[in-house]
């Protein structure tokens, strides 16, 4: 569990008091060992006590010198090379970034862990836990509805009213609608529609329905035969003829790809096209259809409506529990990923992508990180910087001081000891 700085604080000034306190016992017994040993010279245990005491204070000095020359100048004197993270921070800064950048976004390393991830497999498994579905309807419902409310605002809709009308008045609808039907006529695809609808056209007028009321069209017209009742007679050879006349030709409309016919359409619809993006009365035309599509009110009342009745369902289905766009997006994770699961080969299709991608991701964005931690480090204040990562490492660093007062205290014990004996 993380600590608050206040705790750290609090810990990193115990610690403190503890070496301090080390110190001071070591000047202590320093003071009195030397007492009692030209007191007592026969007793040379306080020579020993004594040279453990002196060494242990030398030590601690020594340490919390070190230490403190971290952060900043010991006794507030601008010895050098002391302050030295405060006098470093922009170096120190490069430093670590260099060492992220190198050592943990490397191309090398991040591709062998994607590697290892295996990131299709995990989404596949992630997607079809039923819980993760929920949770993902739960968010994409708190989202869309945050949208809608944001949204159901008059300042909202007077914007987006604007937004239509100005993207509307930068539309040439004559040029866009020859572009579209360039497009559409691009490699004979008007032909292949045109054979469709010759298809359909053949189908209709080969029905007894049709044929029937063409018989009604032409006994109609046929009324100098009515009184010797030849009139349906003749009207059921007309029609005969003519649904056999067009049947032929509709025949060999789709059997002759250079029919004249077909060469007809061909030109028409190459110079519809072409009047479409030049012609300025098509130009003109196209304009005016604009100008009405944006003045007119009842085009406005309609979207308007629309979109609150749009703006209406979605709130309220969004607002209950069993709401339809929740169920379904659950409904849609879940499917994707027993997919995901079955299919082993779009899966791995998947991970070579983002196998793929990665390295010029890193390449891009590698150099952008090592700037921004640089720069980040650099607009730190530096007594700022110091205080945090002494309330952050000083405790740790307070041990130093206090392993230093007891090893120095044993060196000098044991350099007395060598003394002694030789």
């Amino acid at each position: 569990m993380s600590q608050t700085p206040e705790s750290q604080s609090l810990e990193l000034k115990s610690m403190k008091r503890i070496a301090l306190a080390l110190l001071i016992a070591a000047a202590l017994i320093y003071a009195v060992a030397s007492w009692l040993g030209k007191r007592h010279p026969e007793f040379a245990v306080w020579g020993y006590v004594a040279a453990f005491a002196e060494a242990a204070m030398v030590g601690a000095v020594a340490d919390w010198f070190a230490v403190t020359a971290l952060f900043r100048h010991p006794l507030g004197l601008p010895i050098p090379h002391t302050a030295i993270i405060p006098a470093n921070k922009d170096r120190i800064g490069a430093k670590l970034a260099g060492f992220i950048v190198d050592n943990f976004l490397s191309t090398q390393q991040v591709l062998a862990k994607l590697k290892q991830f295996d990131p299709a497999a995990r989404l596949a498994q992630w997607l079809s836990d039923p819980a993760h579905g929920e949770k993902l309807g739960d968010h994409a419902v708190a989202a869309v509805r945050y949208g809608l409310t944001a949204f159901d605002d008059d300042r909202a809709r007077a914007f987006l009213a604007r937004a239509a009308s100005a993207g509307l008045a930068q539309i040439d609808l004559s040029k866009l609608l020859g572009q579209a039907l360039d497009a559409l006529t691009a490699d004979n695809r008007h032909q292949a529609l045109l054979n469709d609808v010759l298809a359909q056209v053949t189908l209709v007028v080969e029905g007894e329905e049709v044929q029937d009321r063409i018989t009604e069209a032409i006994a109609r017209e046929i009324k100098t035969l009515r009184y010797v009742g030849l009139d349906q007679m003749a009207a059921r050879a007309a029609t005969r003829k003519i649904v056999a006349a067009v049947v032929h030709t509709l025949g060999e409309l789709s059997e002759d790809p250079a029919h004249p016919l077909r060469q007809r359409f061909d030109a028409f619809m190459d110079d519809f096209v072409v009047r479409l993006k030049h012609d300025p009365d098509f130009k003109v035309r196209g304009e005016q259809i604009r100008v009405q599509l944006q003045t007119h009110p009842a085009l406005g009342e309609y979207v308007h409506g629309l979109w609150s009745d749009m703006l209406a369902w979605l709130h309220d289905d969004l607002g209950r529990a069993d709401s339809t766009v929740r169920r379904r997006i659950a409904t849609i994770a879940a499917a994707t990923g027993e997919r995901l699961q079955r299919d082993e080969p779009f899966r791995r299709w998947i991970n070579e992508q983002i196998t793929d991608a990665a390295p010029k991701a890193i390449e891009r964005y590698r150099e952008d990180i090592r700037r921004y931690i640089v720069e980040r480090v650099g607009q730190w204040n530096a007594d700022e910087m110091t205080d945090e990562l002494e309330r952050n490492i000083g405790r740790d660093l307070q041990f130093i001081r206090i392993n230093g007062t007891l090893v120095g205290g044993a060196v000098g014990l044991a350099i007395h000891a060598v003394t002694e004996l030789f």
